[in-house]
C-alpha cells in the first residue's frame, strides 16, 4: 500500500532551490569568498608574523589578567603553546585561531541581537526557537553542503558552516539572560522614565552579562569543534592535520594534532570563563 504512494520530490526541490540561489547570488557569494579569504589570510599572516615566543608571552599575560594568578592558566598556556611550537604546528595553530575567531565574532554579532529580539517578542521567540532546535539537532557535517554550494572550498565555507553550528548558544543564552532580569528592576527603570534603549543597555544587558558570556563561551567551543569537520572542505589549520593523519592512518601525527586542539580548546575555554567569573584555572 505504502509502496504505491509516489515519493515526495524533496531532494529535487532542494536541489532546484540551491541552484536558483547560487545562480541568482553568484556574484555576491563570490565577493564574500574573495573578501573573506583576503581578510582571514591577512589575519593569519599577521598572527604568524608575531614571533612565537612573544605570542606565547602575550597569551600568558592575558591569562594572568583574566585569572590574577601567576600559575594555573598562565603556566598551562606557556607549556601548551610551547609544545605546539615544538611539534612544528605553529602555522596550523594560527590558521585555527583565525577560523575560530572569525566564526565566533560573526556568531556573536548575529546571536546577541537575535537573542534580544526573542526576549522582547513572544512571536519572534515562537518563530526562532524551532529554527534553533533544528540547527542544534542537525549533524555538523550537513552544514558543509550549503557551504560548498555557496562558496566552494576553502576557509570561508568553513567559517560559514561554523557560524551556523555555533550560533544557537549565544541566541538562547542572551534570550534567557534578559528574561531572567528581575521584573522589579525593569519596573523601577520604567518608573524613572527610562527609554527602551536605556533600559536595555543600562539595566538588562549588564544584569544578563554572566548568562550571555556563558553562551559566548559555548559558541567559541562549538566553533572550535567544527575545525576538523571544516577541514574536509579545505579549511586550513590543526583540523587538516587530524584529517590527514586519519586518511593516512598516522596515529602518532593524529594524536599530536588532536592534543594541540585540546590545548587550544582548554586555553580558550578557561580564558572566556575567567573573564566572566574571575575564577582561577
Amino acid at each position: 500500500m505504502l509502496n504505491q504512494i509516489p515519493a515526495i520530490p524533496v531532494a529535487d526541490t532542494v536541489e532546484t532551490m540551491m541552484d536558483v540561489l547560487t545562480d541568482t547570488f553568484a556574484s555576491f557569494f563570490k565577493s564574500l569568498q574573495s573578501s573573506g579569504t583576503f581578510l582571514m589570510e591577512g589575519l593569519t599572516g599577521l598572527l604568524a608574523a608575531i614571533p612565537p615566543i612573544l605570542f606565547i608571552l602575550l597569551i600568558a599575560l592575558l591569562a594572568y589578567i583574566a585569572t590574577r594568578k601567576l600559575f594555573g592558566l598562565p603556566l598551562f598556556s606557556v607549556i601548551g603553546l610551547l609544545f605546539i611550537y615544538n611539534q612544528d604546528l605553529w602555522n596550523q595553530l594560527m590558521n585555527t585561531i583565525t577560523l575560530v575567531l572569525f566564526a565566533s565574532i560573526i556568531a556573536i554579532i548575529l546571536g546577541v541581537p537575535i537573542g534580544i529580539l526573542m526576549s522582547k517578542s513572544k512571536v519572534a521567540e515562537g518563530i526562532i526557537k524551532p529554527i534553533l532546535d533544528f540547527m542544534q539537532t542537525m549533524p555538523g557535517f550537513v552544514y558543509l553542503i550549503p557551504a560548498v554550494a555557496f562558496f566552494g572550498i576553502g576557509v570561508v565555507p568553513g567559517v560559514f558552516a561554523s557560524v551556523i553550528f555555533a550560533l544557537p548558544p549565544t541566541v538562547r543564552f542572551t534570550n534567557l539572560g534578559i528574561r531572567q532580569v528581575p521584573k522589579e528592576l525593569v519596573e523601577a527603570a520604567d518608573s524613572y522614565g527610562s527609554t527602551g534603549k536605556q533600559k536595555l543597555f543600562k539595566v538588562e544587558l549588564p544584569l544578563a552579562k554572566s548568562t550571555i558570556m556563558a553562551g559566548i563561551n559555548q559558541t567559541v567551543l562549538l566553533s572550535l569543534s567544527m575545525v576538523v569537520i571544516a577541514s574536509m572542505i579545505g579549511a586550513p589549520g590543526l583540523g587538516r592535520e587530524v584529517l590527514s593523519a586519519l586518511q593516512r592512518a598516522q596515529v602518532g601525527n593524529g594524536f599530536v594534532a588532536g592534543l594541540s586542539l585540546v590545548i587550544f580548546a582548554i586555553i580558550a575555554d578557561r580564558l572566556t570563563q575567567s573573564f566572566n567569573k574571575k575564577k582561577s584555572f
